[in-house]
C-alpha cells in the first residue's frame, strides 16, 4: 500500500488557485485491490482530501468494503 500511495503522491500546482498531491492515501478493498487518491486543495477551501478520493476511486470501481487504510503525508 505504501508503494501505491507513493506512486501517486507528488505535490504540484494545477493553477494559481489549485494544488494537488501533498497527501496521498491508499485503501485495500475486500477483493485485495488497492485504490489510491491524492488531496486536491483549492483557494476557496472546496478541495477533497486524499482519503476521500481513494474511497471515491474504490466506489467508482464497484467496491464498498475496506480492509485497511494507509496515508502518506509530505511536509513542504
Amino acid at each position: 500500500m505504501f508503494q501505491a500511495a507513493k506512486k501517486v503522491q507528488g505535490f504540484h500546482e494545477i493553477s494559481d488557485h489549485m494544488e494537488a498531491g501533498g497527501v496521498a492515501a491508499a485503501v485495500l478493498s475486500e477483493s485485495g485491490k488497492v485504490y489510491t487518491g491524492v488531496c486536491v486543495d483549492t483557494a476557496c477551501t472546496l478541495g477533497v482530501c486524499a482519503e476521500r478520493n481513494a474511497l471515491f476511486n474504490m466506489i467508482t470501481n464497484g467496491e464498498s468494503k475496506i480492509l485497511r487504510k494507509f496515508y502518506l503525508l509530505v511536509i513542504l
